[in-house]
């Protein structure tokens, strides 16, 4: 999702379902560097949720998560938990009361909207000594004979079809608003055990794929799935590996 002078513009809608299937889970040891610095487990406010990938590790940590997005799509293919609560609200205005909150999580959604509102939203729910946890990951790589073909289409075949917010993304977050003194930046891996399937399904879901279809008729992805099965081979499952990076920071 993104906002431009105060719209917000749903990129995932038409992919709501393959985001929710296709997604692959965040590393633990994302969420033990969380927890070394949060003090309190009452209140997680999962924001920009979008299918919750976040939202089940959290569920387990913390009393009560209240799991956000703007999009009714994305909402609507959140795993109900009893201690999840889905809102539907935009990042920079969020009903939550002044310093309840002991951790702001934003998994993959910092860039549509980060700004002086969102932080000054994020200062409003925070207790004193809460935390405010922001990560995002850049393209997989698999094999060199696969990465080649998913860095042709998501670089030549998608080109303009990506939103400018993308970039920050591709310079992990280094370029992004981050007005907090007490803060570190650390990286991480993702993994996943994959059928060509899998990928297939992952390509599916990003945001630019769906842009391309809506522009041009027709699904960028088929001319591709017969090369990426042949590179992909007879392995059955492969290893397949994201850089994540965590900017995390208290808030006094």
């Amino acid at each position: 999702m993104s906002v431009a002078d105060g719209a917000f513009t749903d990129h995932f809608a038409a992919a709501a379902a393959a985001y929710a299937r296709a997604r692959p889970s965040y590393p633990a040891a994302l969420y033990a560097a969380i927890d070394a610095v949060v003090p309190g487990h009452r209140l997680a406010w999962d924001c920009a949720t979008g299918s919750g990938q976040a939202v089940a590790p959290l569920a387990a940590r913390y009393a009560d998560v209240v799991a956000s997005d703007a999009s009714a799509a994305q909402l609507s293919r959140l795993v109900r938990q009893p201690n999840v609560h889905p809102v539907l609200a935009r990042a920079e205005r969020v009903p939550l009361a002044d310093a309840t909150v002991d951790l702001v999580t934003v998994a993959q959604a910092l860039h549509w909207f980060a700004g002086d509102p969102f932080y000054a939203e994020v200062r409003r729910v925070l207790r004193p000594g809460g935390a405010i946890a922001a990560w995002t990951y850049d393209l997989l790589r698999i094999a060199p004979a696969l990465d080649r073909l998913i860095a042709h289409l998501y670089g030549d075949i998608l080109a303009g079809c990506w939103p400018p917010a993308r970039q920050a993304v591709e310079r992990r977050y280094a370029n992004l608003p981050w007005p907090f003194a007490d803060s570190r930046t650390l990286r991480f891996e993702m993994r996943a055990r994959w059928r060509c399937d899998d990928l297939l399904d992952y390509l599916a879901s990003w945001s630019a794929v769906s842009v391309f279809r809506r522009r041009h008729d027709h699904d960028p992805l088929a001319p591709l799935a017969a090369a990426l099965r042949a590179a992909w081979g007879d392995s059955g499952v492969r290893e397949v590996c994201w850089p994540v990076t965590l900017k995390l920071a208290q808030v006094s």
